[in-house]
């Protein structure tokens, strides 16, 4: 488990930071290069993640099918082949173009995938790997924005996206591969530390779903992350612009911005200490119901400098532990068993809703103010948790009818 979560943990951190968070430096030059507008250069990214969307449940079954070792590497070519191919774009439509295949690659080789590759290489302890994982991942965006602006400094955005193509097949591809290249053997228990995390993961979720309740609970969790989904697609590319309209200045705004990393870092390190005590489905409820309450903060700590910052770090902390209820709650609700299949099927409307949330959120901006797009951030964000309450009491009650049947 150590070998696979560090050396996918340091890729992680490179797919992520070289692909999903690249324009957040380059956005700028590209468009004064090319005389390309900020709205043609973005809709790349929506672009990507659509087609992330797209393929999503297929990438799921051949992960299963074929295993996440290979599915990653195919992926990491297309990243590369796709990054290489963006540093030479001169056209509109081969940039657009260019993103539908960074999407395919970066849906192969980003968490999803990653998460089933944990699984499928400690099944007994996938939960916990799951968590750990997370933690490499929440400065991918810090270290890259920095490493990204100093070599686009130097040598302009066409070389850095080289750069990045270049850094993705030396550091990705053979980090992906020697993490995944060896399984936990079946039955087989490490110095019984496999054994025992198995029985106690078997003793706070109980068994897997199946029939009609596991494909209500698909049904209700796909609805869960897709309202969250929502909120995230919107502060993942506006969280300055956001904290400019609460009347901070542009300093101010980026400074606290880059915090949100800290939250996320925080909030993963204390679910992997106090989190293994609870059930995933807990663990979700906490992170879930802490969303809406950090955008109350956030409209009543309008003009105030540490209001703010707490709105940034529990927003933060809340989207870090999210990112872990991805890849366990679906464990501990579905097994592992077509794991892959069930993540691609649940990333959909997550990555569809996430391509199209920070357009809608404008048009609202445009036509209503920055005032009622915070409300209605804040009812999204509602509007997850109230599905979530109810999804864990349906939950307990499909427990409970299992617990009172003879040989539980």
């Amino acid at each position: 488990m150590i070998i696979a979560v560090t050396t996918l943990g340091l890729a992680q951190i490179t797919a992520w930071g070289t692909s999903f968070y690249c324009l957040g430096v380059l956005a700028k030059p590209i468009a004064a290069d090319t005389g390309w507008t900020l709205s043609l250069i973005y809709l790349g990214f929506t672009v990507a993640v659509l087609m992330m969307g797209a393929v999503s449940t297929w990438a799921g079954r051949a992960t299963d099918r074929y295993g996440a070792q290979r599915v990653m590497a195919v992926g990491v070519v297309l990243v590369s082949v796709a990054l290489a191919l963006l540093a030479i774009s001169r056209s509109e439509g081969w940039y657009l173009g260019v993103w539908a295949l960074l999407g395919i690659g970066m849906r192969l080789c980003l968490y999803d995938t990653a998460f089933a590759g944990l699984v499928q290489v400690v099944p007994s302890r996938g939960r916990l790997a799951i968590s750990y994982l997370t933690l490499f991942g929440a400065f991918a965006s810090t270290i890259f924005w920095v490493l990204g602006h100093q070599l686009e400094q130097a040598y302009g955005w066409r070389w850095t996206l080289a750069a990045f193509a270049a850094i993705n097949l030396v550091v990705c591809l053979p980090l992906n591969w020697i993490g995944l290249s060896r399984r936990e053997a079946p039955g087989v228990a490490d110095n019984g530390a496999a054994a025992t995390e198995k029985t106690r993961a078997a003793s706070i979720d109980g068994p897997p779903l199946t029939g009609q309740p596991r494909r209500i609970a698909i049904g209700l969790l796909a609805l869960v992350m897709a309202l969250n989904g929502l909120v995230f697609g919107v502060v993942t590319v506006q969280l300055v612009p956001l904290l400019e309209a609460a009347q901070l200045s542009t300093t101010a705004a980026v400074w606290i911005a880059s915090t949100k990393g800290f939250g996320q870092f925080a909030g993963r390190v204390v679910e992997i200490v106090f989190g293994r005590h609870l059930r995933a489905i807990t663990v979700a409820r906490l992170a879930i119901g802490a969303l809406p309450w950090s955008f109350v903060v956030l409209l009543l700590g309008a003009g105030h400098f540490h209001a703010l910052l707490l709105f940034t770090l529990l927003m933060g902390a809340s989207q870090g532990v999210i990112t872990i209820v991805r890849g366990a709650l679906p464990l501990a609700l579905f097994g592992s068993a077509g794991y892959g299949a069930v993540l691609g099927l649940l990333a959909t409307p997550v990555l569809i809703v996430n391509a199209g949330a920070p357009t809608l959120f404008a048009l609202i901006v445009d036509g209503w103010g920055w005032e009622v797009a915070e409300v209605v951030l804040l009812v999204a964000a509602a509007a997850s948790w109230l599905t979530m309450e109810g999804m864990a009491r349906w939950y307990q009650r499909q427990r409970a009818v299992v617990v009172a049947q003879p040989g539980h």
